[in-house]
């Protein structure tokens, strides 16, 4: 075994080789001859730990030796492929991990439901070896998952923060993994520096990204949930990024593990980060001075696209594009969030209008009501379609949900509003809800009335 991490120069790859194996330089002749005359008959598994940083002079070697080596294996670990003839990856994935959607007494944070996942297990080992009567408990099972979750399985990341089991409790562990990432740091003097913390092992992937790399890295930061190669193209080309390089940029993040690529959804790959690494690079794009252009950037792209699902939502192809708005539905928020914060009342009036229909299908109906009470009140009080959509979508959540004095208002608001800018079409629309809603109400005779203006109105729509 060959430890390449403490190397500088890609050429000296063969010297550590050369050290592992106890192999002497000879005269007249290359250390890559050397080794390969020297290894020729041998059956033997040789492993390079850490190629990463010195990928060419590992690569080279490798080939060299293999080619003329034909009993030889050679195990590299990289946070990227050395792309050499017969290489076969095998990604190591985080953990396996408890469903942050499930939980109760019974599902997910039980004990014996928990001690099925990789992470748990690991935390729980690690914990011990600080605190040897410490267990898994019904009372600490809950906050055990919480941390596992926060570092998405990341071996590493749990060992770091199982350093301070004893210290602190595992609900303290867990509230103060929100605050940085520097609390994740271990007590072992022997481990190598970029271990010693999660933010130097990060430290470590980053510094051996190129200018641009890293600058697509940290802009990707803005994503929330995970994106397509579309979304990325769209939102971190620009400037120095040239769009045709989005693909050859998050290609390489994901050859260079700090990138995950998911299951395709609906055609198309989903990316994300993990999230520890992805805190880590949303550091880095609030230290730059691209932040805000960014964020706006992204905001954009996912108006564009709820506004291209808004008149599906209501054809046959419904449920392809709710599914759709449901993979991003984090992004949406941030998006919203991020229009909000700033101030930019018309695009989140417009967004939250465009979004009422897939909110409904999919019964995130306080979420909708909240986010069009939001948009609703910072936008401008003025006639717009996009406010009539808006209330017609406040009003439909409220009704389902049984706010019936509170639907009858939103409705007389998008009856006036449409009134005030001749809106026929949305002033019918608002009568007939108001009708149901009196209905409901147990109010017969102010359901005919509204019901009976509607029918009116209608025919004299259909005989012009």
């Amino acid at each position: 075994m060959a430890e390449l991490a403490p190397l500088s120069e890609p050429g000296l790859v063969a010297q550590e080789v050369a050290g592992a194996l106890r192999v002497q330089e000879r005269s007249g002749e290359t250390l890559a001859d050397t080794l390969t005359y020297a290894l020729r008959d041998k059956k033997l598994l040789l492993v390079l730990d850490n190629c990463e940083h010195v990928a060419e002079g590992a690569a080279e070697l490798v080939d060299t030796l293999l080619a003329a080596c034909p009993r030889l294996r050679v195990l590299a670990t990289s946070r990227e492929p050395l792309g050499i003839r017969g290489e076969a990856l095998w990604q190591v994935s985080p953990l396996s991990l408890p469903d942050a959607s499930q939980g109760g007494p019974d599902g997910e944070t039980s004990v014996e439901g928990l001690m099925r996942y990789g992470a748990v297990r690991l935390f729980v080992d690690r914990a011990r070896l600080k605190l040897p009567d410490f267990t898994l408990s019904e009372e600490n099972a809950p906050e055990v998952a919480a941390v596992c979750q926060k570092l998405d399985g990341i071996p590493l990341a749990i060992e770091l923060a199982t350093a301070r089991i004893g210290t602190l409790a595992v609900a303290q562990v867990a509230q103060r993994l929100e605050a940085s990432l520097d609390f994740l740091k271990g007590a072992s003097r022997t481990a190598e520096a970029r271990q010693q913390t999660l933010r130097s092992t990060i430290d470590w992937g980053y510094d051996l990204l190129s200018g641009v790399e890293q600058a697509f890295f940290r802009r990707l930061s803005a994503f929330a949930g995970g994106w397509t190669l579309e979304a990325a193209e769209a939102v971190c080309t620009g400037g120095a990024i040239e769009w045709e390089d989005g693909l050859d940029l998050l290609g390489g993040l994901v050859d260079k593990s700090l990138v995950v690529a998911g299951t395709s959804t609906g055609g198309a790959v989903r990316y994300r980060m993990l999230e520890p690494v992805r805190r880590y690079a949303t550091e880095k794009l609030e230290q730059s001075e691209e932040a805000g252009e960014v964020k706006d950037c992204h905001a954009a792209f996912f108006l564009a696209l709820t506004e291209e699902a808004e008149p599906e939502l209501e054809g046959s192809r419904q449920g392809q594009w709710s599914d759709r708005l449901e993979a991003e539905h984090d992004n949406l928020r941030a998006a919203l969030s991020w229009l909000l914060a700033r101030r930019r009342a018309q695009p989140a009036l417009q967004m939250g209008a465009a979004l009422w229909r897939f909110w409904f299908a999919r019964s995130h109906l306080s979420e909708g009501t909240g986010w069009l009470e939001r948009v609703l009140v910072e936008g401008e009080p003025e006639p717009s379609p996009a406010r009539a959509k808006a209330l017609e979508g406040l009003g439909w959540m409220l009704q389902f949900q049984g706010e019936y004095a509170r639907a009858r208002a939103t409705y007389e608001g998008m009856l006036e509003l449409s009134g005030a800018s001749g809106d026929k079409a949305n002033a019918t629309t608002a009568l007939n809800s108001l009708g149901t809603v009196a209905a409901q109400q147990g109010d017969p005779e102010r359901a005919r009335a509204y019901l009976q203006e509607t029918l009116r109105r209608s025919r004299n729509s259909r005989r012009r």
